[in-house]
Parts: structure tokens; C-alpha cells; sequence
């Protein structure tokens, strides 16, 4: 296991308390960067809590001033013309480039907010991530991806309608914050998704691998390890992965179009010989 990724094998063990959001966020974008350095662009992110921390006033007031910071003076703003550009989903490549999707530019303002000593927590809408703020003894939710706009429940409702192409209802559940390690799954699978929508195999195994380190219980990362080494040419690697999925998930809804899948790689691994 390279160095790398040995940091999501730690992640996979440490209690949500220990996670550090941002090394992790930053861990996740060097799939795309390799020989990124985490620790410089953590200090960019101190940095731009120090510029935010002009105002000292009470909570509700030093979140207005982050929010007006980060999205109207830094111009932060989500990439809806190239949503699926891997370097939305890379903290660094947010930081100079002031672009990102919902779930980075939720980190970014996690993590400014948190050095500010702000109370802000990722919220997982169906196709839409956005963060909810304890201020002045009331919840606010606030969506990065839409230049830090206060949402009410009905118009986050209307959020994650658009974004998912039909009507949501938002349950209860669907307000709970996230934990540190759910964040950083749901940046991988949108990193892997970006990567396999370019069908760059390689950077997917590596999303995928790490997705495994992170989160060993989820057959479906299994099943896309398969899918991924499959096309990478990688047929009895692949195979094997396929069948540990089913081995675990045999009523899965798209079982029966992997046991299909399976029985042609190995029929073509069966004409090879």
C-alpha cells in the first residue's frame, strides 16, 4: 500500500473527532495531484480565515461576515458550466481557481468556518450538499454552491429536486449532519464518477481503492472495482472483484446484469486460452 493511500486506511480507524476535514479533503485531490503538499494548502486556508476574522462580533454576526468573505469578496462560486471537472472535487484546485461543486465549496466553508470558531456541518441532500450553521442559537442552512444563499426547508426541498430531475420530499434523516468520514466518501465516489466519465480507468481504480480503504463494508465499491479493472483490461482481476460482490450482495437490483456481465468476460477469458 503506497503512502497515499495509506492515509484512507488510517481514516477507516480513526474516530470522527480525529479526522482533520481539510488533510483529508486534501488527500482526496492528490488522485489528480500527486505530489501535492496537504500542509500548504491547509496554511491557505488559515489565511483566509485570518482575512474573515475582521469582524469578532457575536456568532451570527461572524457568519454573515464568512459568508459575505468567502462569496462575494473571494468570489467562490460553483462550476455549473463544467460540474464534472475532476478539479472541482480537488480542494487546492478550489482554492486558485474560486470553483468547485457543492460538497468542496461545503469543505471550504466547514473548514474557514470552523478556524473561525463557527459551528458548520456538511449536509447530504439527494444530489445536493450543502451545510447547516449554529448561530446566535438558531440553525441556518446556507448553500455554498449557490454563493452561501440562506436556505428554508421548503427551497432546500426545491434545491435537491432540480438537482436529482424530480420532486424530493425531505425526510427528517435527510437533515442530519454528516460525520467527517461521509464527506470524504462522498467526495470520492464524485472524484471516481468525474474520472469514469472521462474514462480515465486509472485515476477511477485509484477513487475506487481508496473508497475500499476508507469504507470496506460497501459491496457496490467491489462491484465498481470490477467494473473499473475491466476496463482497464484487467479481465481476471476484474472478474474476481464481481464475483466477491455478488458473493455479498446476491438479491442486489443489478445482480443479475453483473452475473451477465460475468459470464462474458469469462467466456472471453475462456477463448484466450
Amino acid at each position: 500500500m503506497d503512502a497515499a493511500l495509506r492515509v484512507f486506511g488510517r481514516l477507516a480507524t480513526a474516530s470522527d473527532a480525529e479526522i482533520d476535514l481539510g488533510a483529508a479533503a486534501l488527500a482526496v485531490a492528490q488522485i489528480e495531484h500527486p505530489t501535492l503538499v496537504p500542509d500548504e494548502h491547509l496554511h491557505r486556508l488559515d489565511g483566509l480565515a485570518t482575512l474573515s476574522a475582521a469582524d469578532t462580533g457575536p456568532p451570527r454576526r461572524r457568519l454573515e461576515r464568512l459568508v459575505s468573505f468567502l462569496f462575494d469578496e473571494q468570489g467562490f462560486r460553483g462550476n455549473a458550466d463544467h460540474y464534472y471537472d475532476p478539479r472541482n472535487s480537488c480542494l487546492n484546485d478550489v482554492l486558485d481557481r474560486r470553483l468547485g461543486i457543492p460538497i468542496t465549496l461545503s469543505v471550504l466553508t466547514i473548514e474557514v468556518g470552523r478556524r473561525v470558531g463557527l459551528s458548520i456541518a456538511g449536509v447530504g441532500l439527494p444530489g445536493h450538499f450543502i451545510v447547516a450553521a449554529e448561530a446566535g442559537g438558531e440553525r441556518r442552512y446556507l448553500d455554498p454552491f449557490n454563493g452561501g444563499a440562506t436556505l428554508s426547508e421548503d427551497a432546500a426541498a426545491e434545491v435537491a429536486s432540480r438537482a436529482v430531475g424530480r420532486p424530493v420530499r425531505l425526510e427528517s434523516e435527510h437533515w442530519t449532519p454528516c460525520s467527517k468520514r461521509q464527506i470524504v466518501i462522498r467526495m470520492l465516489r464524485n472524484l471516481k464518477t468525474s474520472y469514469a466519465r472521462e474514462q480515465r480507468w486509472d485515476r477511477a481504480l485509484a477513487a475506487v481503492d481508496r473508497l475500499l480503504a476508507v469504507d470496506p463494508e460497501a459491496p457496490t465499491h467491489f462491484r465498481d472495482r470490477g467494473t473499473v479493472l475491466v476496463r482497464l483490461g484487467r479481465l481476471h482481476e476484474g472478474a474476481a472483484e464481481w464475483e466477491r460482490y455478488l458473493s455479498r450482495s446476491p438479491a442486489a437490483q443489478d445482480a443479475e446484469t453483473f452475473r451477465q456481465e460475468l459470464r462474458r468476460v469469462r467466456q472471453e477469458l475462456g477463448s484466450r486460452n
